[in-house]
């Protein structure tokens, strides 16, 4: 028997490389919750709608939404339209709407301190464009 050097496995070298696994984890998840808020950060619009029970959500594919805010203010989406402007504009983009599809939907939303003769305009707009249904969007009541 020959006494001589136990064989030493070599130390391990220091790992050179980043695993990327967890890093493409967190990016996804971040991915994730970006998308989900986004759609709820996009309405820049504050409306105080009218509470009521009757209303239902509309699952209308094609709309043109219009608001009208707490200061009589016409928006077309999110886009605030100038004052001596705003009939025209609403009247063009209406009728492009009616164009393409004649059972396209208004979905109006208005402040509930708009006096009624406002809101009754703005649907005199849509009319004279040429569609007629109109959708008017309210919240739920909160919960007793």
């Amino acid at each position: 028997m020959t006494f001589g050097r136990l064989e030493r496995s070599p130390a391990s070298q220091p790992m050179s490389e980043i695993n990327m696994t967890p890093l493409i984890d967190v990016m996804l998840v971040l991915l994730v919750i970006f998308i989900i808020t986004a759609p709820l950060l996009a309405s820049s619009l504050k409306l105080d709608l009218p509470r009521t029970e009757a209303g239902s959500a509309s699952d209308a594919p094609a709309f043109v939404a219009l608001a009208l805010d707490a200061q009589g203010r016409v928006y077309l989406g999110e886009t605030l339209l100038p004052a001596e402007g705003a009939r025209e504009q609403v009247l063009a983009r209406v009728r492009e709407a009616a164009r393409r599809d004649p059972g396209t939907e208004v979905q109006l939303r208005a402040d509930s301190a708009v006096p009624y003769g406002r809101v009754a305009e703005l649907i005199g707009w849509v009319q004279d464009a040429g569609l007629s249904r109109i959708g008017f969007v309210t919240e739920a009541p909160a919960p007793r």
